[in-house]
């Protein structure tokens, strides 16, 4: 993803330039402004790539991350983007956060429900810190995606498929898994766009072949197929 040393402008700079390259849907749905002065809690945070684009918006944002190294950068990241007295950032664990009931306008949480032991136990969590009315947005892996399928076909490992705990979801699974919100809506998203990562000949198949074709058909066919689950829901 980048060469530049670790904890550098640049290396930021990398880093959010290929994961918005690669989730290229993720502003449009999000729209990280559009969340001037609210109070917003991102459950894996990592190194502060979105928590930062949430504080150049206008909002306040703490971020919480079980490893120590990813609030250390997470801290360098929101410095040297100017941020940080918008920017709160803590050690902590998404199934026993330390914060009061009803403290947050909005939870944030992309990409983490899957790699944890106990999925409903953070959401429940996610759910407690919400204001009433406060807006939560998740998300989870499609077990029934193109990604999925395409992975066991080519025999690719998905990427952090090593991680202790990695579990995909279908729609029905994910939306009773969300049963404890009042309101829900699913937004499936992620579809393909050419990959840095993977060389050679499944690599060239993939990016010379495959991304094309499938974006070509029509998106109302393939929508729930997509790789992404988004999930944003109402307390």
């Amino acid at each position: 993803m980048t060469d530049h040393p670790i904890g550098s402008r640049e290396f930021f700079v990398d880093l959010d330039e290929y994961r918005f390259d690669k989730l290229r849907y993720l502003p449009e749905i999000v729209q990280f402004d559009g969340f001037t002065d609210n109070q917003i809690l991102e459950v894996g945070c990592g190194v502060g790539t979105d928590l930062v684009r949430f504080a150049k918006g206008g909002a306040y944002v703490t971020g919480v991350d079980l490893a120590e190294r990813s609030i250390e950068l997470a801290a360098l990241n929101t410095e040297i983007n100017g941020v940080n007295d918008r920017v709160a950032l803590k050690m902590a664990d998404g199934e026993a956060l330390p914060f009061s009931d009803d403290s947050f306008d909005l939870v944030y949480c992309h990409g983490v429900i899957q790699y944890t032991a106990h999925p409903a136990k953070m959401l429940a969590e996610c759910r407690r810190v919400l204001k009433p009315g406060g807006q939560a947005i998740f998300m989870v892996y499609n077990r029934i995606s193109w990604l999925n399928f395409l992975s066991k076909l080519m025999r690719v490992e998905l990427e952090h498929g090593d991680a202790p705990v990695l579990r995909k979801f279908s729609i029905g699974e994910y939306r009773r898994l969300l049963g404890l919100f009042r309101e829900v809506r699913i937004v499936p998203e992620r579809f393909p766009v050419p990959s840095r990562l993977h060389k050679g000949w499944k690599g060239i198949v993939f990016n010379k072949l495959f991304v094309g074709v499938f974006n070509r058909l029509p998106r109302s066919l393939v929508r729930s197929f997509g790789w992404h689950l988004m999930a944003f829901c109402r307390k």
